[in-house]
């Protein structure tokens, strides 16, 4: 299971937004720095309307939805790469995930104390990308000295030593490792260092509920400001989300609507994480369940069999696939099937998004 690492500096909202991405969360959530110490985890459904519809053409008895590990992270300060604040053992739980969403600050509270005493999100943003770099660098260049002492030994280390090296030019210009031109061969060979700086971002710009439909003058200057790295910015609330966990079903929709808004943040940014690590989802339908499957972008019919199990890859003959959307204009696999859009690929085929499948095997 894929995780997303929620962090931030102390008192942006972090804690909050965990409670509401993951209802039944107990991260506690208080005014002082440092409220979270130990991560906390959550496990959440990635929310697509495409499984309700699809379990209504299969008459299923169940919906089973793709799902995504969320960590809670302790507020990180400034120094932290020096130990700072919780220091080394923040910077390790950030290690652990497979891509970090970074909460930023983009609302006045004079309730609610902030770390640095006023409200700056691209100053907070700069704060922590900084001491991330600053934590990479240190582990790089250790890395690229031990390494450089093996070369005469080791056959392969050059090729170590050539990514490293891009590596720490970019870090020692404040820019992060993920933006390392690495051939393959390189990237393979510093995967085992989980550069904190290498993991994709997501920044979520916490607004109060006021400005949750429009976002506000902080917002832009956290788009503005990450838009050199083409990173993404998803508005959130975390105020109302908590709000809307008490609201009984049918009186979210009006609230929300009062707002402004169809949705709120939170759906955006669930889906905006999953997306972020270049996933893809189809989807298996039958009377026992319609379900969510995850792949990696790029992955033919029988690695997503295996996905289901390792012996469907292994003993795989062809996949009748249909598209999404030719099912659900036809209404069912039966009357798709008649106009011929139901399609048996074979191993070559290049898995698409929303494809509905099921699997042949010799097993």
């Amino acid at each position: 299971m894929l995780r997303a690492g929620i962090v931030g500096l102390p008192n942006v909202g972090k804690s909050t937004l965990f409670n509401a991405v993951v209802a039944n969360a107990k991260a506690q959530a208080a005014n002082f720095p440092f409220c979270t110490i130990e991560p906390n985890v959550g496990i959440v459904s990635v929310p697509d309307e495409r499984l309700e519809i699809l379990s209504k053409i299969g008459k299923s008895l169940a919906i089973v939805p793709t799902r995504f590990e969320f960590v809670d992270i302790a507020g990180l300060v400034k120094g932290a790469s020096q130990g700072e604040g919780l220091g080394n053992k923040f910077l390790s739980h950030i290690r652990e995930v497979d891509a970090v969403i970074q909460v930023v600050r983009c609302f006045e509270d004079d309730d609610i104390i902030h770390v640095s005493g006023s409200i700056d999100p691209c100053r907070d943003i700069e704060v922590i990308n900084l001491e991330l770099a600053l934590a990479d660098l240190d582990q790089v260049s250790k890395r690229l000295d031990r390494v450089k002492k093996s070369l005469k030994t080791n056959k392969d280390a050059q090729i170590e030593i050539d990514a490293l090296e891009k590596v720490v030019a970019l870090l020692d210009n404040g820019k992060p490792a993920r933006q390392a031109e690495l051939t393959e061969e390189e990237a393979a060979s510093i995967t085992h260092l989980s550069l904190l700086t290498a993991k994709p971002v997501l920044y979520a710009a916490n607004v109060s509920e006021d400005d949750l439909a429009t976002g506000n003058d902080y917002v832009e200057q956290v788009r503005k400001y990450v838009a050199a790295e083409n990173a993404q910015v998803v508005i959130v609330s975390a105020q109302v989300e908590v709000e809307l966990l008490e609201l009984a079903p049918e009186d979210k929709a009006d609230f929300l609507e009062s707002l402004g808004v169809k949705e709120g943040g939170l759906a955006a940014m669930i889906r905006a994480a999953y997306t972020l690590l270049g996933l893809r989802t189809y989807f298996t339908v039958g009377e026992k369940e319609t379900r969510a499957w995850t792949i990696n972008a790029g992955m033919l019919a029988p690695q997503a069999a295996g996905v289901i199990h390792s012996d469907f890859e292994r003993c795989f003959i062809r996949a009748e696939t249909i598209a999404y959307k030719d099912l659900v204009e036809n209404g069912s696999l039966k009357a798709a099937k008649e106009k011929g859009l139901l399609r048996s690929e074979g191993k070559e085929y290049l898995v698409q998004e929303g494809d509905v499948m099921e699997f042949l095997t010799s097993a």
